[in-house]
């Protein structure tokens, strides 16, 4: 125990004594009790009712756009190779694990925390330095981003012993997720990548996202997995299928697309982080305690982060085209049923990496399993919006989401059907292995 720990113990505080556990799932085992708000799997239907924003979405703002900047050429790891799932994750984990040693309830994440119940720290404050200490940690040279945010934070919290206890508290976590993550893997050296010639293969210059499947998973054993099964065949009936649709759906020119198609490919094309965060940041604008809060995006953020870790190692294990190379060069293909479109382009830009499994799918479809696991149902009512089309999308389930995605990624035409739906399922178990075994309940003694 460090000599400020000592001195909040013998102070009377709550002696806030952390030691790092050797599994970096942590959380304890086994169902789902706990999960959620207490609502059985056949619960009625819920509507998701977005309020005010709190502590816990304030600095998932702050922390998108520390986060979502581009990478620098020099610094520490995560500036130098950000990822903007993992590195909110971490976040996200320090306020929860924070919150967890002053409320209670839940079981911490991949620590063990002395019971810091009835002590009076602030929870405001607990969440501001959690936050603050993992962005100071993982992007020192970033501080113009978010240390006047912190310091307007810190500012509006009334001075007295509860702040002070809470600030230390929050630092304390923020120190200790760290420590537990340590040299996350990231900074693999990668030698330069050779696109692909063969049929089949990606022809990408440069993609991004290589080092990811070298990322230390949150929970998962590897990153393997849960891998991808192979893509289908160059010449199977499948592969000629979603070619086509694909084709006919996805390019510059379509006559068979919709406007309200249209609309769909271009909704989900705002980057990742900033779309995926501000949307989750609704389910967090709850009336719920400020600990549910952080645990609902804790959760969010470790599922997704684990699912793009799994979803980018089966992208660089199969290396798979994406159709601007396999609709052009179709003849080379070997399938009687394809044939060759030399000009043909999809509708909007295409990501730079490997085309299977798709990202989208692999993300969505975790994030619709954690919000049906967290309510207790697929019958979830909300809304998402995209600042590319300036518009708003309502369901009523976690699986019209989904196909949704599904759908949207084809009529763009940067991916098969085929590859969304395999990514979906990648998320989809992830989501089941996270939230199995972590954010669970405290067990009553």
């Amino acid at each position: 125990m460090n000599r400020r720990l000592w001195m909040l113990a013998a102070a009377g505080g709550l002696g806030f004594l952390v030691s790092l556990m050797a599994a970096c799932g942590g959380g304890g085992g086994g169902g789902l009790s706990g999960l959620g708000v207490a609502a059985p799997m056949d619960a009625k239907a819920v509507q998701v009712t977005v309020g005010k924003p709190n502590a816990v979405t304030y600095w998932n703002a702050v922390g998108t756009d520390v986060v979502a900047a581009p990478a620098d050429a020099s610094g520490s790891p995560a500036e130098m190779r950000p990822s903007d799932s993992v590195d909110l994750a971490v976040m996200h984990l320090a306020i929860y694990n924070a919150l967890v040693s002053i409320a209670g309830q839940y079981q911490p994440f991949g620590v063990v925390l002395a019971d810091a119940t009835g002590s009076g720290a602030s929870q405001q404050a607990a969440v501001g330095a959690a936050a603050y200490g993992v962005l100071k940690g993982m992007y020192p040279h970033r501080t113009a981003q978010y240390q006047g945010a912190y310091d307007s934070f810190v500012a509006s919290i009334p001075d007295d012993s509860s702040k002070s206890l809470g600030l230390a508290i929050g630092k304390d976590s923020a120190q200790a997720i760290l420590a537990l993550r340590g040299d996350d893997g990231r900074s693999v050296e990668l030698a330069p990548y050779v696109p692909g010639t063969a049929p089949g293969q990606f022809r990408g210059m440069n993609p991004v996202n290589r080092f990811a499947p070298f990322i230390k998973p949150f929970t998962l054993a590897a990153a393997s997995q849960f891998r991808a099964p192979a893509p289908p065949a160059l010449d199977s009936e499948l592969y000629a299928r979603d070619l086509n649709e694909t084709r006919a759906m996805g390019g510059a020119v379509s006559s068979t697309r919709t406007d309200a198609q249209l609309e769909i490919a271009k909704f989900y094309t705002e980057a990742p982080p900033r779309y995926w965060n501000r949307n989750l940041r609704r389910f967090a604008m709850s009336d719920a305690s400020l600990l549910e809060q952080a645990r609902l995006m804790a959760m969010f953020l470790v599922v997704e982060a684990d699912t793009g870790i799994a979803c980018f190692d089966s992208k660089y294990y199969y290396q798979s085209w994406r159709p601007q190379s396999a609709i052009p060069l179709a003849d080379t293909d070997g399938n009687s049923s394809t044939t060759a479109d030399p000009a043909w382009k999809p509708v909007v830009p295409t990501p730079n990496h490997p085309e299977y499994p798709a990202a989208h799918g692999c993300v969505t479809a975790a994030v619709a399993e954690t919000i049906k696991t967290y309510y207790g149902t697929d019958q979830v009512a909300f809304t998402l919006d995209s600042t590319v089309t300036g518009t708003t999308h309502s369901f009523k389930t976690t699986e019209a989401m989904a196909a949704e995605v599904i759908d949207g990624r084809v009529f763009g035409g940067m991916h098969f059907r085929n590859s969304v739906e395999r990514g979906e399922d990648i998320g989809r178990q992830v989501a089941q292995w996270v939230l199995k075994r972590n954010f669970l309940a405290r067990e009553k003694p």
